[in-house]
């Protein structure tokens, strides 16, 4: 599947899109692809790509993020360094951008770079079993509102409806009429869909989209 040179994650909170920038950064690493992820979410502390650190290293994968993610120190800081997602173009960017709109905030600075070289793509991340995000009008609205605080328009749909651990494939099928009529009022894509390692086979077998296996991660507790 080919991607754009920047890709921006967004979506409401909860929605799994750290999870899918850090599974996807690795799986263009494997296809020997120069790729570095940054972490643009400066409002919740909870999961962040910065919990991945360790094994993105392990991988040659950089890692660009607050200095003060995973620390006590409450502090909405990014470090010049993020500037590389524009500025070294001879690798992919993938960007972890904040839940909702506040969060989506923090890419004002990097928008009219990322405009001006005009090879990006904007994903916006579904989970059908959120509660804000439970029908289309209500998923639309929050798409909107990201759309706004960022300042860059959606270009895509990546389906990622799951209940955790409990997700089974009839789980994710289930959700297709909900990603589609997300689809048709927007007019936007489904570029993939994002599914647990082990029900990989089960939904690619069923589906025509891209289907991107990812390892569960959880949120650590605090």
């Amino acid at each position: 599947m080919q991607f754009k040179r920047v890709i921006l994650m967004a979506g409401h909170y909860g929605s799994g899109k750290t999870n899918i920038a850090v599974n996807l950064a690795k799986l263009l690493k494997q296809e020997g692809h120069p790729v570095m992820v940054a972490d643009l979410d400066i409002v919740n502390p909870y999961y962040r790509s910065k919990d991945s650190e360790d094994e993105l290293k392990q991988l040659g994968i950089p890692l660009i993020s607050s200095p003060y993610a995973n620390s006590n120190v409450d502090a909405p800081a990014l470090p010049q360094e993020m500037y590389r997602i524009v500025d070294q173009t001879d690798s992919y960017a993938i960007v972890d951008v904040g839940g909702d709109d506040r969060g989506a905030y923090a890419l004002g600075r990097y928008t009219p770079k990322i405009l001006e070289e005009n090879n990006y793509e904007m994903l916006f991340v579904i989970n059908q079993y959120r509660p804000l995000t439970r029908d289309a009008k209500s998923t639309i609205e929050v798409m909107r509102e990201i759309e706004y605080a960022g300042g860059i328009p959606f270009t895509g749909l990546v389906n990622n409806s799951n209940l955790g651990v409990e997700t089974t494939p009839e789980d994710v099928l289930a959700t297709r009429a909900y990603a589609e009529e997300v689809s048709g009022r927007s007019g936007l894509p489904i570029r993939m869909i994002a599914v647990e390692e082990s029900l990989y086979e089960a939904v690619a077998a069923k589906s025509t989209d891209f289907v991107l296996p990812m390892k569960l991660q959880r949120s650590r507790k605090w």
